[in-house]
């Protein structure tokens, strides 16, 4: 049975292009390993749809990837870890298992930052939702976390406005806020930041870290993999990348995001 686990993909969602940095770092860890990826580009940004909605979308986005016989799901979105984790965990029951893209982070933080003051930027749902606190006091190692939504980044990232004046003074912006002063290491809450992690780090001069999340989500999964012995010996197939909608823009957006030609294939959630 485990054996044909083993060659099962990995299925990864996000409300847009965003989780393809995570789908990258996988790829870059994972090079036997087959991806199939949903965009919910129909519904994006998840950040300020309600819990409710972004439940509804994530289960039928795991129904497709339960018919894909994914042997892991990565819910490759904060917004949707902070929503739906644990109903999706239900949902999915024994069919596959299912990773965050909040726990590594968290995890990470407590092993790396005790007694110091973090930063976190995410979208609203992700900092409103207080996951991320909740997860950080748990850890009991005195962290302070300091959080602030920035809504306009992920819209801002998926039009193609990064490494341009106008996203620097958006990030500018955000990142002079009081909310965020006197921090030692800043978490990209949301899975498009890493495209604008040299703009953040130029703003910071070396005086704080900036969090790539998608390198430690993606480690976490190689390890779950092979402590559950389920790594894949050889690529078998090509990765496959599903949209709810397909937009010519998203295409080439895509390109930048997987720094490789990606074939999107349209699949609407709801006919």
């Amino acid at each position: 049975m485990i054996q044909n686990k083993i060659n099962q993909p990995i299925g990864i969602f996000d409300s847009g292009i965003g989780g393809l940095t995570v789908a990258q770092a996988i790829v870059n860890v994972l090079p036997n390993e087959r991806i199939v990826y949903f965009g919910d580009t129909a519904h994006l940004p998840y950040g300020d749809k309600s819990t409710a909605a972004i439940q509804a979308y994530a289960v039928k986005i795991c129904d497709l990837l339960i018919r894909q016989q994914c042997k892991v799901i990565l819910i490759a979105c904060n917004s949707a870890s902070a929503a739906a984790y644990e109903l999706v965990k239900e949902y999915v029951g024994s069919k596959a298992k299912v990773l965050n893209v909040i726990d590594p982070i968290v995890q990470y933080i407590g092993k790396t930052y005790p007694n110091k003051t973090i930063g976190l930027i995410g979208t609203k749902q992700t900092v409103n939702s207080n996951v991320y606190r909740k997860k950080v006091d748990e850890l009991d190692q005195n962290i302070d976390l300091k959080s602030l939504a920035t809504p306009l980044l992920a819209a801002m990232i998926e039009e193609g406005f990064f490494n341009d004046t106008i996203s620097e003074s958006v990030i500018n912006a955000y990142l002079s806020d009081p909310h965020l002063q006197g921090i030692e290491a800043l978490i990209l809450g949301c899975t498009h930041y890493p495209l604008i992690k040299k703009q953040i780090e130029q703003y910071y001069e070396g005086k704080v870290d900036v969090l790539d999340a998608s390198q430690i989500v993606a480690q976490h999964v190689k390890n779950y993999l092979e402590q559950n012995s389920l790594s894949a010996e050889t690529l078998k197939g090509d990765h496959h990348f599903y949209v709810s909608d397909f937009t010519r823009s998203f295409e080439e957006s895509t390109r930048i995001f997987f720094k490789r030609q990606v074939h999107l294939e349209h699949y609407p959630l709801w006919e």
